[in-house]
């Protein structure tokens, strides 16, 4: 019998991009199930990718802008804009997105997001009047601090000299705001976690390892991003430091509602919203998401977790493709849930990236095994 299938992969990062994971997918499932109507739905977070998912979900033209890297390296960065709507779309990874940038050249020290002010002013200059900016896949750790410098923030110490890297924000006594930052109307702030800025859980311990920052960098690191959440703490209606999603890329979530007054909402259930996915998933007898790694952080406010809740809410049986699988059978009850690796018995540091071809393999096994998942969950 046919099947109505809903193919909603993420990024396989550092391979395959979300859209490239669908069409992979598509070609694997029809290799094995000619006869199913297959819809594919490209899925972003809030990381790499947001700009072109979010950006053809809202039928938005795609706009270039000169800016630099987080290296300061020229760049045209890529932008979304839906002139009717007014909506603009800016993923913060195509300015300082670590796979920009040559693996081992620069510390996170010398990263800053001082590029993204050119989008945000890019937004505005087109009259934007609803912003959707997607956090992740960054290499800064600076809190946000570049972007306010481009905005026309000025980071002064008690002598009253102006500071220029992130380095010396210890040092930091004062702050001056412009009298006009750019009018963006509501900002959505995209983010896949739910990390505060500082502390154990904060974005230097957590996340600066996997940016390249060393354990003699962490208590520096923390300083800085303390003395920069003092200073804005203190004149702020609430703690934005403490907010979830604070910690998002580098503290970059903290510096976009400090310095833009944009307000956080996952990215996972934005894209749901924009994507209307309940009521695609209810039109679908079988649900096929993916990504990369499937472990528990998965299931942590990442899309792969949402797609396999809103199948399981609305009784549809949920496929996830993997590159790899690194979760405890425990780690979702959902009784409609299974998982498919391409690379087996392998920890997901040793995995080698999936591509086209071993997505698409990894399709044509798992179509094997919808009918029999479907009519198990016809007999619940």
């Amino acid at each position: 019998m046919p099947l109505r299938v809903l193919v909603v992969p993420d990024k396989f990062k550092g391979t395959l991009r979300a859209r490239e994971a669908a069409a992979a997918i598509v070609e694997g499932w029809r290799d094995a199930r000619p006869n199913d109507a297959i819809a594919a739905l490209p899925m972003s977070d809030g990381g790499d990718g947001f700009g072109e998912v979010i950006g053809a979900l809202l039928g938005a033209e795609k706009k270039t802008c000169p800016t630099v890297d987080a290296a300061g390296r020229p760049r045209d960065a890529e932008w979304w804009f839906h002139a009717g709507e007014r909506i603009a779309v800016i993923e913060t990874a195509e300015v300082n997105g670590l796979a920009l940038l040559p693996p081992g050249r620069y510390h996170p020290f010398e990263l800053d997001t001082f590029g993204l002010g050119a989008l945000f002013r890019a937004a505005a200059d087109v009259g934007a009047t609803r912003v959707y900016a997607g956090l992740g896949g960054s290499a800064t750790n600076d809190g946000g601090f570049g972007l306010a410098r481009a905005l026309g923030v000025r980071f002064r110490d008690a002598a009253g000299n102006v500071l220029c890297s992130f380095e010396e924000l210890e040092r930091l006594a004062s702050l001056e705001r412009p009298t006009r930052t750019p009018e963006l109307g509501e900002l959505t702030i995209a983010v896949d976690v739910t990390n505060p800025l500082l502390g154990a859980n904060g974005a230097t311990r957590v996340f600066g390892p996997q940016k390249g920052l060393m354990p003699s960098d962490i208590p520096k690191a923390e300083a800085c991003l303390g003395r920069l959440a003092a200073l804005v703490d203190a004149s702020a209606p609430r703690l934005f430091s403490n907010e979830a999603g604070a910690g998002a890329a580098g503290g970059l979530g903290f510096g976009l509602r400090a310095f833009l007054g944009g307000s956080f909402e996952s990215g996972a259930a934005l894209f749901a919203r924009l994507s209307d996915l309940e009521r695609r998933v209810l039109d679908a007898d079988l649900i096929v998401t993916g990504e990369g790694t499937l472990d528990a952080q998965s299931f942590l406010g990442k899309g792969v977790g949402r797609v396999a809740e809103v199948a399981a809410r609305a009784g549809r049986p949920c496929f996830c493709l993997a590159g790899a699988v690194a979760l405890d059978a425990s780690a979702t009850t959902s009784p409609g849930f299974r998982s498919f690796s391409s690379v087996r018995d392998l920890p997901p540091e040793r995995v080698p990236p999936p591509a086209f071809e071993a997505v698409r393999a990894l399709a044509r096994r798992a179509a094997d095994s919808a009918p029999d998942a479907v009519s198990a969950i016809l007999r619940r």
